[in-house]
Parts: structure tokens; sequence; C-alpha cells
């Protein structure tokens, strides 16, 4: 593979850079990228179109075709950047979106992670809702958003509040909010189906006790989103174990003024009194 192809190079930079924000402890976390035409174009020298294909153990038919280069199971971040070969692959899905085959990676045997369908059937979703624009979903365990699952109410109304009331660009960057999903046994259907479903509305979607799931156009715009909502999260934290006690915030009002501002529209269901 050459790795100064441009989206190799990012995927590379993502893995390295979530592992530098101490986001992925041993093997955690987990990240995908949906292939171009004409990326799939540089890369078919590379591939093994031999291999056997095997269940995604969902059914993502709108993704039928499609290449994606996947992070391995068990694998760990920190080693992306030293081995690529070894750690992630580019899989194809085939022509029903229900079966996938490893063309190029894994080197030393294994499968991709075992969030696949989770990931897939978020790309389904987002690759229909973004007219096709967003290709990334990233998955990491950020330290203080899945500390926040624990003190505050697991309703994605006060969690999106809470987070934007920590920094101005909170709401522009996630505009429609933060969508939560109860702790679930991750790896499974269900947990994929639950997270699917929210991401008709929202970019990121929190596991409670586990970590956060985040969708965009490019690796900037998906690491970026992350970055934002744990720095939010980070801020909120401070504030929380100085007593929790807001002399002062950013209200309603002035987020309906910000929103003007930015030529946005924010929902009115975060912009609650308080």
């Amino acid at each position: 593979m050459n790795y100064n192809i441009k989206f190799v190079k990012d995927f590379i930079q993502l893995a390295t850079n979530g592992y530098k924000q101490n986001w992925h402890e041993r093997n955690g976390g987990n990240l995908s990228y949906r292939l171009k035409k004409e990326e799939i174009e540089n890369i078919t020298q590379y591939c093994n179109f031999s291999s056997d294909y095997r269940p995604i153990e969902t059914s993502v038919p709108k993704l039928a075709g499609e290449y994606f280069m996947v992070t391995g199971s068990g694998k760990f971040f920190k080693n992306v950047v030293l081995d690529p070969e070894d750690n992630i692959c580019i899989i194809q899905i085939d022509d029903k979106g229900e079966n996938y085959r490893i063309l190029w990676g894994l080197k030393n045997g294994g499968r991709p992670t075992s969030e696949l369908p989770t990931h897939l059937m978020n790309h389904e979703i987002k690759k229909v809702t973004t007219d096709n624009k967003h290709r990334v979903i990233y998955h990491c365990h950020p330290t203080n958003i899945i500390a926040l699952t624990f003190v505050l109410p697991l309703d994605y109304k006060i969690f999106t509040r809470e987070l934007w009331e920590m920094a101005t660009e909170c709401p522009i960057v996630f505009l429609n909010g933060i969508g939560i999903v109860d702790w679930m046994v991750p790896g499974g259907k269900e947990i994929a189906m639950a997270t699917s479903k929210l991401m008709n509305k929202f970019d990121a979607v929190i596991w409670a006790h586990h970590g956060l799931f985040c969708s965009g156009e490019d690796f900037d715009i998906t690491f970026g989103l992350t970055h934002t909502i744990e720095k939010s999260a980070e801020i909120l934290v401070k504030v929380l174990s100085m007593g929790g006690n807001k002399l002062q915030t950013i209200t309603s009002k002035n987020f309906r003024d910000l929103a003007v501002d930015f030529k946005v529209s924010l929902p009115e269901e975060f912009l609650f009194e308080k």
C-alpha cells in the first residue's frame, strides 16, 4: 500500500491523534472510512479480490459494493502508524449488503473491528441523510464524556444544553445536539440499531459509560467534532468539581443572538429556560 495516498495518510493521522488525546486505552475504539470512487481506483492494485466473504451480521443494502478502510478487532490505535498493514484493513461489501471480504491489511490475521455492524449501519444512514457527503465514523473513549454519563441524566436535551453552555462554539459545531444510548452490551446488532436510529438526527451519539460515536464528511471534521465535545465535557467536569454553582452562563437569549449572527437555526428544544 502507498501510505502517501491522502485518505490512507489521513486515516493513520486520525488514529494517531486520537491515541495522543488518551481516548484509546489498550484496544479501545475504532474507525472506518467509506472510499470515494477515485480512491478505489488508486488502491485496487494492492487488493486481493479472491478472498472469501464473511457475514456482517446485519443488512446494509445501500452500501452494496462499497469499499471501507477499517481498524482491526483487538488492534491498538497506537500501533496503526507503526504497522498499518497489521492493524487496519480495506474491506468490500457484497452486492446484497450482507457480507464483506478483506481486500488488504490485517496481514497477520484477524478481522475488522467488532463494532463493524454499528459502523456500517451508521454509514448507511449517513450516506442517505447527508446526500452521500458523510464518509467517516469514529468511536473513541473520551474520559470526560464518559464521566458525565454517571452524574448527568441520560437525557439528550439536558446533555446537549449543558455541553453547549461550556463553550460558545459548541452550538455551531454540533448544532443538532448530541444523542444518547443507555448502557448496552457493545458489538452487537441491538446497539447498532439503537445508534443508527439516533444518527438520523445527530452527528454524535454518546454510549453511556462507554464512549462516543461521531460522523463527518472527512477526517478533520469528524475529529474536530469529537474534540470539541470532549473539550466541552472537560470544562463541565471542572465546573461540577468546583461545586457546580454557576454564577453566570450562556443563556437561551445568548444562544438565539449567536444563531442570528452565525446565520444558523438552533433547535428550540435545547433553548429551554433553566
